[in-house]
This record gives structure tokens, sequence and C-alpha cells, in this order.
């Protein structure tokens, strides 16, 4: 109304110039007042403007969740970040006419097209904020002036125009309204199509049209109020129909949600106060923090786990997908342990133990700074047997009723570990203050102390000259191609492995080798291959199966490993035997092989009946002149003919029931399993050369089997592969912040097909894949694909000593073991084996990734990251040095 009148206050002026001057100065006044409501209404106008699109966009979030849409997104971050917004101006809209506005709305069309042409040419977070901050008080500037300039306008318009025509009137009349009626377009923010870039890069191209047809079934469902878990999961790109009509009331410009932080956190503020769903913006470095939404009650929130970027037939992950497939085992089911706990009943918990503050106090065993709680169990070892003793019981798991509660302390004098690849070759004394294998190994070349460093020059028992000379004899000994390091031999198991030099320098070979060795008087052996950035476990041939899949290894290799391979019918060599892919390689490099001593003659002739009971072919012995040893080479069977063919029947065949992969808590049995021969059955034939084996599915991955998310296995498989490359390139290697030039020991802990580990493998890290014990059976899929790993329950302590790993990646762990054993212990474990300095990465549901971060902050961890949306989050966080002053109560 304000505007009319101002305008016939302007014409009545031009009409009657030559009034009394009473009449003119009355006008006047009433012009000057004009202008001044004017200008009032304007700047209400855009304050209300501003809200209202504030509104209006939560309001569509809002409503886009509940028909299946993505809910409220919100993330905190105080590290460099991918997660970040394109927003493009669509070009119906007209832009204002400035040239700076001009050129902010090119360049950001420029870029929006290389994000969609290239989904990996993710913007550096740090220049859009840059370039965002700069536009933005640029274009606030201009509105400002522009206001100025048309108030003065008017003002010299009311004296210095009395006398003009009244045709001259009319045509200004009609200008100054077509001025107005621009004026909002200044102040609203210009309409524009937001296209969310996800936390894992968005959707296949080949799977756009599937999602598209799934994403109408959902928004159709939750429609008529039949909303089903797993619905509404965030896609790529926007539907070319709904997202038009739904995101055109957003009037959310690049230049806000590009500017600095302080106007972020005003806009979060905003937005918190149109949806009380969100929580207000947070302080300090953070950006911004927001609880999930789910305005409507339903739970349509919790229940959607559809998180960015969900895997084909991800939604259905939350259902025991081994049951509904009835294909896949576990570790669990087969477990002797598992059992035991199962009749205990004892993992269940309650929220309100989870929810008591917990007072953090240093452990005070007897191990100190190199506490293993499964292996420094001496309350347990000291009820075993003497025949307990005699097969190694007291080097073997033995983990306490409860996980420990207490943390680790650090070495006097810790540093920063040295990074690879000079961690092969030095380590800093003070990290594994252990000296007594320079005493007793130092004249073979193990190790050496100088200064502060403990210097490995590469030697080993067997290999006094260096480990690559020895890895190039054993490979010249096989010159018709049967070892072929990198390709054809890419998985090694190397057994009482010292400090894993030999393992160490297969990786110039293009081969992964799982170390092992016990904890025994040999002290510190796997934390100093550790601590060098070498694969190890500790672990022992015992009276228990290794925790590996049958048929996983392509080579396995023993040099002086000190195991009494033809004691008890044979029993650890069998145990060989199961983990070793037919077809494989044993090699023994013993002084059994090539020294003629009465001890050594009589273990030669036990081992060689043995071996040919067994069906093993001595394919050759050879002998390394440099370092003046000698090694055997034996081939395990490709077929059942040898089995069916012997006169006496030792070692027995196992029986149909024994299962060559139950492996966790499984006792030894001396007996043969039968080889595969079926085409389409596992470890019937050789694996595809490396690095080839890793992008393919194995063969006897055919679409009859029901992969863990649902579909045919073969497309799982695929999916998952590509899911993890996308994850990997756009938000882990450049989003979140970490150092990758200091990674190099990487566990994924709760591995499905090795696609995390996949995906890194051009990085120079190593990555051990945790299958838990009560998950679908797929390390052998794993060790198929050359990639190695474990089986594992992590209600029990990891057989590692602390400070071995750089980085843990935690995909829907902790939400998945709460119904087993409480969170709080995992965490201390996951305390336990990160170095100072190294991270965790977790994605998980919203409430699991919230606890987590709660504890870890109560640890003095640097949480850096924090992302949440439709009941999913994702964490990342970093260990700091400290330690508590208080003691624990002795062990």
């Amino acid at each position: 109304m304000a505007p009319g009148v101002g305008r016939s206050s302007r014409a009545a002026g031009k009409r009657g110039g030559g009034a009394a001057s009473s009449s003119a100065a009355a006008s006047a006044c009433v012009y000057y007042a004009t202008t001044g409501v004017l200008v009032a209404l304007c700047v209400a106008g855009a304050c209300f403007l501003t809200s209202t699109s504030s509104a209006s966009i939560a309001g569509a979030d809002g409503g886009g969740d509940r028909a299946g849409g993505g809910g409220v997104t919100a993330y905190r971050h105080t590290t460099r970040s991918s997660f970040a917004y394109e927003v493009t101006r669509e070009k119906a809209a007209p832009s204002p006419p400035r040239e700076v506005e001009e050129g902010g709305a090119a360049e950001q069309e420029r870029r929006s097209a290389v994000a969609v042409e290239d989904p990996h040419a993710a913007p550096d977070l740090d220049e859009r904020l840059s370039g965002g901050e700069d536009l933005t008080k640029t274009d606030a500037a201009a509105v400002l002036d522009e206001e100025r300039g048309r108030v003065a306008s008017s003002e010299a318009t009311a004296e210095e125009e009395n006398a003009a025509a009244a045709s001259a009137g009319t045509e200004q009349e009609a200008a100054e309204n077509d001025q107005e009626e621009q004026q909002p377009s200044h102040l609203q923010m210009p309409r524009a199509t937001v296209e969310e870039k996800s936390l894992d890069g968005g959707i296949e191209e080949e799977s756009n049209a599937r999602q598209r047809q799934s994403d109408e079934e959902d928004r159709m469902s939750a429609a008529a109020g039949d909303e089903q878990p797993g619905t509404g999961i965030l896609r790529r790109e926007a539907q070319e129909d709904e997202a038009t009509e739904r995101e055109g009331e957003q009037h959310l410009s690049e230049e806000e949600r590009s500017s600095d932080q302080s106007q972020v956190e005003e806009d979060g503020r905003t937005l918190a106060e149109s949806d009380a769903g969100q929580e207000e913006g947070g302080g300090g470095d953070d950006v911004s923090e927001h609880k999930d939404d789910d305005a409507d009650g339903s739970g349509a929130g919790s229940e959607n786990r559809g998180v960015v970027d969900s895997l084909p037939g991800e939604e259905e992950r939350g259902e025991d997908t081994s049951v509904r497939a009835g294909a896949w085992a576990t570790q669990a089911d087969q477990s002797h342990r598992e059992k035991d706990r199962r009749k205990d009943d004892g993992g269940s918990i309650t929220d309100g133990e989870e929810e008591r503050p917990h007072e953090w106090r240093t452990c005070n065993v007897k191990a100190g700074a190199d506490y293993i709680p499964c292996l420094d169990n001496e309350k347990a070892v000291k009820k075993l047997r003497p025949e307990n003793f005699r097969r190694y019981e007291h080097r073997e798991r033995h983990c306490p009723d409860e996980g420990p509660t207490c943390l680790v302390g650090l070495p006097r004098g810790y540093r920063r570990p040295v990074e690879w690849p000079t961690s092969r070759d030095r380590i800093w004394l003070s990290n594994v203050p252990h000296t007594k294998l320079v005493q007793v190994k130092g004249h073979q070349n193990w190790v050496k102390v100088s200064g502060q460093y403990l210097l490995f020059p590469g030697g080993g028992t067997q290999f006094i000259h260096g480990a690559l000379h020895y890895i190039d004899f054993l490979q010249q000994s096989m010159r018709s191609g049967g070892i072929a390091w990198g390709k054809r031999t890419r998985v090694v198991l190397d057994v009482g492995c010292g400090v894993a030099s030999f393992g160490g320098y297969l990786f110039e070979r293009g081969v992964v080798t799982m170390s092992f060795a016990p904890k025994d008087e040999h002290e510190a052996q796997v934390q100093m291959a550790l601590e060098r950035g070498i694969p190890a476990i500790s672990a022992v041939m015992g009276s228990k199966r290794l925790p590996f899949p049958g048929m996983a290894f392509d080579l396995v290799h023993c040099a002086r490993c000190r195991v009494p391979w033809h004691a008890d019918g044979g029993a650890l060599l069998l145990e060989l035997n199961r983990v070793l892919r037919p077809g494989g390689l044993f090699v023994w490099s013993a002084t059994p092989v090539y020294q003629k001593l009465p001890e050594d003659t009589e273990i030669w002739k036990a081992m060689s009946a043995l071996t040919k009971s067994m069906c093993w072919e001595l394919v050759t012995i050879k002998k390394d002149r440099l370092n003046g040893v000698g090694a055997a080479f034996y081939r395990k069977p490709t077929s059942n003919e040898c089995y069916e063919s012997r006169r006496r029947q030792q070692p027995p065949m196992c029986s149909e029931d024994d299962d060559a992969n139950a492996a966790w808590y499984v006792r030894l049995n001396a007996c043969l399993h039968r080889v595969p021969t079926g085409a389409a059955e596992r470890g019937a034939s050789w694996p595809a050369d490396w690095p080839r084996r890793v992008r393919v599915p194995p063969n006897w991955l055919n679409t009859s089997l029901a992969g863990v998310y649902g579909k045919p296995a073969p497309e799982d498989f695929a999916a998952d592969y590509q899911h993890w490359r996308r994850v990997m390139d756009r938000s882990y290697l450049n989003g979140l912040g970490v150092d990758w030039s200091r990674v190099r020991n990487v566990m994924d802990m709760r591995a499905s097909y090795g696609g995390f580990a996949a995906a890194l493998r051009d990085q120079k890290v190593w990555v051990m894949n945790a299958v838990n014990v009560d998950a679908p059976d797929t390390l052998p899929i794993i060790f198929d694909r050359g990639l190695f790993g474990m089986y594992h329950d992590w209600c029990e302590s990891f057989s590692t000593y602390p400070r071995t790993y750089d980085l843990l990646h935690a995909d829907y762990l902790f939400s998945r073991i709460k119904d087993r054993c409480t969170v709080l212990p995992v965490v201390v474990e996951v305390d336990r084996i990160v170095r100072p300095g190294g991270s965790i990465i977790v994605r998980d549901e919203s409430s699991a990734v919230g606890e987590v971060e709660k504890l870890l902050k109560s640890l003095h961890w640097d949480v850096r990251l924090t992302f949440s949306k439709n009941n999913e989050g994702v964490l990342y966080a970093e260990k700091s040095d400290w330690r508590p002053e208080l003691i624990a109560e002795p062990t």
C-alpha cells in the first residue's frame, strides 16, 4: 500500500508545479515520510524473505524425508572436507545486472558442470569457502549501494522535475513501477537447484534408473502411510520432475552456502529455529551439529537406513541375510567358545549400564605397556595341566571373562612412529624398548641397536645376507612358474616369522604376507614387525586351528620356525594343509633339509613319510650357496585320486560335517579334507593372476548364490567394490583430513567382501580384514581376491600388541555387537591397538556413532568430524597422547 501512496504524491507534485509554497512544503513532508516508510518496509521484507526461505528449505527437507527423500543433513567438521553441496542456478532464474554476480554464477556453473561430468572432481572446501566469502560480501555491498541510489534518485526527482510534462511523468511513473517490482529479486535469495554431493560420492550411472524407480515406489508408499524400513534412500541425482517442483521454493544461493564460518553458523541458527528436530550450530571449529529429522513422530527417520550412496540392496542390511539367504555360515555356528558364551548368556546389556560414566584408569598388569589381554591372562594359564603346555596351549588365547576397561600406558619416551618405507629398516628404540633379540639374533642380522634406533639389516636365520636374495632364490628354484611372485603367488603365510623381514621385503615383489609368531621368550618380535609397518599377529600352532579359512594361502613358508611338524600324527602339518590352496606350495627351509646330523636325519625321515601319506609332492630341493641353506618345495594335490589309492588311510579323511572353513576356537583335527573338484566349487581352480583377481568375482560365486546384501552374489560383489571405490576416492582420501603419508597399518574391523581394502590397494598401506564371527563368512572371498584377514570376535581383544595400527575402519560394527557385549570394552580395545596420532572412521547408526563419540571424547580423542543423515552417521577421530593418572587395581 505504501508504494502506491508514494507514487500518488510524486505525481501530484509534478502536475501542481504552480501551487502555493505551503502546499509544496506539505507535499515534500508527505513524500519524505513515505520514502522512509518504503525503506523500512524493504528492510523488513528482506528479513522476512530470508527467514521464510530458510523455513521453506527446512520444511521441504522434512517433507522430502517423509516422502522418501533425504532428511536434514548436518555435519560438523574441523578439517578440510569434500562433504559439500553444489548449488547451480536454474537458467530461468534472472540474475542481477552486476558483473560480480554474473562472474560468480558463471564460475559456479562451470564447477557444477565439472562435478557432474567428473564425479571424482570434488572441489576443495577451503577454495569454495574462500571464493564464497568474497562473493557474498560483494553482493551485500552492491545491494546496499543500489538501495541508497534509489532513495537519492527519488529525492532528486521530487525537487528537479516539478515542471515536467504529464506524459513524461507517466513514463517516469511506469519506470519506477518496474524498478520497484524488480527490487524483491535483489533481496530474496535466487532460486537454486541443490545437487547433493553425498558422503560416498553418489550412485553409479548403471543403477540410476533402478534407483529412480525404487525412489518413486518409496514416495508412493510414504504418501500412503506405509513406509517400510530402508525406504527413502538418498539419491545422487534429483528426479527431474518431482525435484524441480520440490526444490523450486528453495532460495538458498551459492554465496550464502559458501560464505565464511560465522555466516554458516548464523544460517544454522536460522534453520534450527524453523525445524525443532535440529540442534543449534556449534561453536569453536565446528560448522554445525544437527539431529536426524523425524518430525512426524512415526519413527520413519530411525527406520530409514539409507545413508548417502547406499548400495543396491543395502536397505536390507539390517536383516540377518545369512538366515534369509540360507547360504552363508558364520564362525559362531562352529565355534565351541561361542556355544559356551550362548549358554552363559552373559552378553546382553541394559541401557542403564551403558549410560553410567566411566572413571578411566591405567592398567596395573605385569605386561605393562605391552599388555595383550587374551595372551597375558596369567590366571587362566595357571589352571592349565602339564600336557597343555606340551601342546603350547599356554601361548594360545585365554581371554578374561569380561573385557578390560582400563587403558594401557605408554612406554617411557614414546615417540610418533617412523614413517614407511624408512620404518622397514629402523624404528625408535623407545617405542619397543626390548633388546634381548639383539643379543640372541644380532649375529643373524635380525636386529641391531644404533643410538636411539633399532636397525633391521633385512637378515634372518636362513637368509643372513638379506631377504631379497633369499626371495629371488626361492622363485628361481621353481623355474616352471610355480611361484611367480606378485602374479600367481599373491598371499603368503609365514610361520614363525621372527621380526617379519621375509614378509617386509616381499612387498617389493607385489606379495602380501600374513606373518605370525607366539608371544614367547623372543620378546616383542611381532611388536617389532608391526612397528616396522609389516603385517603380523601373535599366534601359535598349538591345540586350535589358526584363525583363517581353508584353502586360503597360495604359499606357506617356514624358515627354521621351530614347529614339530611330524609330532602328534602330523596334526600341525595337517593344519597347514587345511589353509593351503590346492596346488599351493609349502616351502620348508630348515636344517633337516640340508644337514646330516642324527637328529636332522630322523626328522627328515619322519617328514618324508608324513608328506607322502598326505599326498604332497616333493617338487624339488635346492640349496642357496650364498647363505649356506637349503629349501624343500612341496605341492598340495589338486585331486582326490591319491587319497583314494592310499593303502593305509592315515591320516584319515575328515568327516563330511567337518567344515574346513570353521576356525574360531575349533580344536585341531588330524585329518585330511577332500579337495574340491567340481567346476562351481571353491578351490577347484587357481584364482586369476594379480591384480586382476582383486576386481573380478571368484568363479565359484555364481548367480544362484544370494549375496550378503540380498542380490545375486556376483552383483553384490561388484556393487560392494564400486561402492568402496567411490567412498575412498570422494571422501576418505581427501575429505576427512587424514594424512595418508603417516598411515601404514590399517584394519577393517568388520569386513564383508574386502571392498574397503581393495579400494586402498594403490596406497602404500596394508589392510587387515577382520571378519566377525557372527557375520556371514566372507573371508574366503577376501583371500581369493588376493587380500588377507582373519576371523575375530570384538567382544574379546585382538591378538596384537598395543599401539600397532594407524587407522581403524568400523562399518556398522558397534550397532551389531551391542546385543552380545557392551560397547565400552570395544572402545577400550580400539584405544589399546591404535597408535597415538592414529585414527578411526566409524560408519554406523546415529545412536551408535553418538555413543562412540561420547566415549572417545572422554578418552581425550580429537573428534574431527561427525556427519549424520537418516539415522546413519560417520565419525572421524584421532587419538591423543593422554593417559589417566589413576592406576587400576592389580589383575
